[in-house]
């Protein structure tokens, strides 16, 4: 009887775990970012899920430099001239059909320059770190972010 319990609480255990593991396994969270020239710190981006699209917001600047109230002023579109924290800088994203391991189709907007290019994300360490890969045509860059919840 000890065995048979014993096994289904570890059964359970590691189902719970694969679980946590596979949800962990998303771009979903919080996500500090680093900067592929610089390596320094950043921001913090959440990124969030609503009905399979990905969105991501700057929701906290890490640079010491930045000012409170900074706006994208090199932005061209509807985020020209708003603020930076709050700003969604990963659109339209959803996980690719043919590889569930990506997800793509949307595009992220650097506020550096107002650049707005390709996206695609890629969880990688089993959830732990995040590859951003922003693309114009052959061209890319791309960035490790790391989870933060």
């Amino acid at each position: 009887m000890f065995h048979q319990t014993l096994s289904i609480v570890a059964a359970i255990g590691l189902g719970l775990g694969a679980t946590l593991a596979h949800a962990q396994a998303t771009p979903a969270g919080l996500w500090k970012t680093i900067d592929d020239a610089t390596h320094k710190e950043r921001s913090l981006v959440r990124i969030t899920e609503s009905g399979g699209i990905f969105t991501g917001r700057i929701e906290k600047s890490l640079d010491p430099e930045s000012k409170a109230g900074e706006v994208c002023d090199k932005c061209v579109d509807d985020r020209k001239d708003k603020p930076l924290i709050g700003m969604a800088i990963i659109r339209n994203t959803r996980q690719n059909a043919d590889d569930k391991t990506v997800w793509d189709g949307g595009d992220i907007t650097d506020p550096d320059n107002g650049k707005t290019y390709r996206l695609r994300l890629k969880p990688q360490d089993g959830g732990k770190t995040l590859e951003v890969r922003g693309y114009i045509g052959p061209f890319y860059r791309n960035q490790s972010w790391i989870r933060v919840e």
